[in-house]
């Protein structure tokens, strides 16, 4: 940050080394990105895989994936992707695309998601079906969830709403 300080249980991320934030945003923190930002290569399971692939070295994936493998499989299924494991994203809608992206932010259990406009490139019935996905998430295992959104409908499903006008919190 240019100014202030982002605190995470009360100590400021930049202040910590590098390899600590690093650490932080792989187990702590997951992203919904609003364009899903999946990788073209690699199929459904292996996109949502990847951030757990990331969070443990290389010669411990061979030990963690089984049980990495299942957890994902129990996402996608929960999002109703189970029959698209082996799909390439090129190969999914929208919405479908954006429950991969879920399931991708979610693999490690993080504590705090991170959504930006996380239905703005789908239409109004599949948005509010995704809000109620996460909104049941948050409900079920009492993660934090930070999401942006220039939706007021969207927003008045949030249990709690902040409002950024030029960049300062009303």
């Amino acid at each position: 940050p240019d100014r202030g300080e982002v605190l995470l249980d009360g100590v400021d991320a930049a202040s910590l080394p590098a390899q600590r934030r690093n650490r932080i945003r792989c187990r702590d923190v997951g992203f919904v990105f609003q364009f899903y930002h999946l990788l073209p290569e690699l199929n459904v399971l292996d996109n949502v895989l990847l951030p757990a692939r990331t969070r443990v070295g290389v010669l411990q994936w061979p030990r963690l994936a089984p049980q990495a493998r299942k957890q994902a499989m129990e996402l996608l299924d929960r999002l109703g992707l189970s029959d698209r494991l082996k799909h390439r994203p090129r190969e999914l809608s929208g919405g479908e695309q954006q429950r991969v992206a879920i399931a991708r932010a979610l693999i490690n259990r993080p504590r705090l998601l991170l959504a930006d406009e996380p239905t703005g490139n789908l239409d109004s019935r599949t948005g509010t079906q995704i809000l109620k996905l996460i909104k049941q998430l948050n409900d079920d295992t009492g993660q934090t969830i930070v999401m942006v959104t220039h939706d007021q409908a969207l927003a008045d499903m949030a249990d709690r709403v902040l409002h950024l006008r030029d960049g300062k919190l009303q």
